[in-house]
């Protein structure tokens, strides 16, 4: 078990990393510089003065991870934010993609084509309600998590809420995705693609739960912006456009 001063000088050694980065002269060679911190507030004291507290230190983190999911966030719910966006498009089911190219060169592109913008849309729609879910996996987030996070790859704090949240994520999003479903005009344009012969002979004894689908869709479309987000926090500094995004997610 560590001793009381193993903990205060660990938490001490990561306030005065955040501190130091916070400045704008600290580019390059900033990890040495952190390094040297460190080994200094093992042999003296006093400077633990200078140090951020553990309540800074979270309250910058949290506050620079709710500008991140509210940028990916609206980003995802905006006009054509999944269907123009290659990296997230949702496409058809699986046991439709491989009919689609045959549907689309016999006269049905215009019953594909729609079915496949209304699952984009739905998704569009569901992403609107995602912040106050992500806000508070935020609010939950301990100093523990946080010392993890900030020491762990480019994607760290994505991976941690896709671990930590993607069931309680997925509960509270399949209603959602449920009413956007309906409102879109997802089921509508399935069965009009699907009374087609040709349709019904290939996906006949198949069941597509199209909730479940959109919903696991548009959470790995919003986990993707997220970790994109966050990378490029992590490495570019013109991102990080203020001081908790410096403090959090400055140079190691």
């Amino acid at each position: 078990m560590k001793s009381a001063y193993a903990k205060y000088v660990g938490t001490s050694s990561l306030g005065m990393l955040l501190l130091l980065l916070s400045f704008p002269s600290a580019q390059g060679g900033s990890w040495d510089r952190f390094k040297s911190s460190i080994g200094a507030s093992q042999q003296n004291t006093s400077h633990t003065n200078s140090s951020l507290s553990q309540l800074e230190i979270m309250k910058g983190l949290k506050d620079a991870l709710q500008i991140r999911t509210k940028k990916a966030v609206q980003e995802a719910s905006s006009k054509g934010g999944f269907l123009n966006n290659l990296n997230i498009h949702i496409p058809l089911p699986p046991n439709l993609q491989k009919v689609a190219n045959i549907l689309r060169h016999t006269g049905y592109k215009d019953d594909v084509d729609t079915f496949e913008a209304t699952l984009n849309h739905a998704a569009e729609k569901a992403s609107t309600k995602a912040l106050p879910i992500f806000t508070q996996a935020i609010k939950d987030l301990t100093f523990q998590d946080a010392k993890a996070i900030w020491k762990g790859g480019d994607t760290a704090a994505t991976d941690y809420f896709k671990g930590k949240t993607w069931q309680p994520l997925y509960e509270a999003f399949e209603p959602i995705v449920h009413e956007a479903v309906q409102q879109v005009g997802v089921t509508k344009a399935y069965q009009g693609l699907t009374e087609r012969p040709l349709v019904q002979n290939i996906i006949q004894g198949t069941n597509i739960d199209l909730d479940s689908y959109v919903t696991n869709k548009t959470l790995e479309g919003l986990f993707f912006l997220l970790g994109q987000e966050e990378k490029k926090i992590r490495k570019d500094p013109a991102a990080r456009t203020t001081d908790i995004l410096r403090m959090a997610f400055g140079q190691k």
